[in-house]
């Protein structure tokens, strides 16, 4: 298993991340593996080397906005990395992201912890909305890990593999455009466009 990664997000405005070290986590045990998705980015998983899956050179946390009790509020990725941004054998662009890594500057006092059985109901989730056509997060691997996590009671702890075009959201512009200069916001901007709508550099008013 060899991730082919770029991370052309870390060229912007540190303004909007988190550098962070390779991720340590307890025993992972993998549990679920999307052997279609696998092959679908160019993937040959081994089963006895699965950890190989969770490596990065260059993980990172992402920073975004979101509205909460009604107010607009700094957020960031809580409780996820993005490992890095694969590129497929058809050279299309995947984010690949671990959830339940722990903690990053945007927790806001939480453990950036998961419980196995919700990463079990996304993998699920996210399975059932592909089969239906509905586009949305998939779910590449479910790893269980070696601690417990407390919510309501004490919980298994888990992992959840995703894969998306990108984890770029309306809040990560609501985010840079109270953090970044202009300068850095239009670098955002173009970014965005150049990696999701490159049509666009065709129009005179393309933002």
């Amino acid at each position: 298993m060899i991730y082919n990664f770029q991370t052309s997000y870390l060229n912007l405005s540190e303004k909007l991340f988190q550098k962070l070290e390779p991720v340590k986590l307890p025993a992972p045990q993998l549990i679920l593996l999307n052997e279609g998705l696998a092959k679908e980015l160019g993937l040959a998983p081994s089963q006895n080397s699965p950890e190989l899956l969770l490596k990065s050179k260059a993980p990172f946390a992402q920073a975004y906005a979101g509205h909460q009790f009604g107010y607009l509020t700094n957020l960031g990725d809580g409780r996820a990395m993005m490992l890095g941004e694969h590129l497929t054998p058809e050279n299309k662009r995947r984010d690949i992201q671990l959830k339940g890594s722990g903690r990053t500057k945007f927790s806001r006092g939480g453990d950036g912890k998961a419980t196995l059985s919700s990463m079990l109901r996304e993998y699920l989730y996210s399975s059932a909305m592909h089969k239906l056509g509905i586009s949305s997060s998939r779910s590449l691997a479910v790893f269980k890990l070696n601690h417990q996590v407390y919510r309501e009671k004490i919980h298994q702890g888990g992992l959840l593999i995703r894969v998306m075009q990108s984890h770029i959201r309306f809040g990560t512009f609501e985010f840079a455009s109270r953090v970044c200069t202009p300068t850095e916001y239009k670098d955002f901007a173009d970014y965005v466009i150049d990696r999701h709508y490159p049509e666009l550099n065709e129009e005179n008013e393309k933002y």
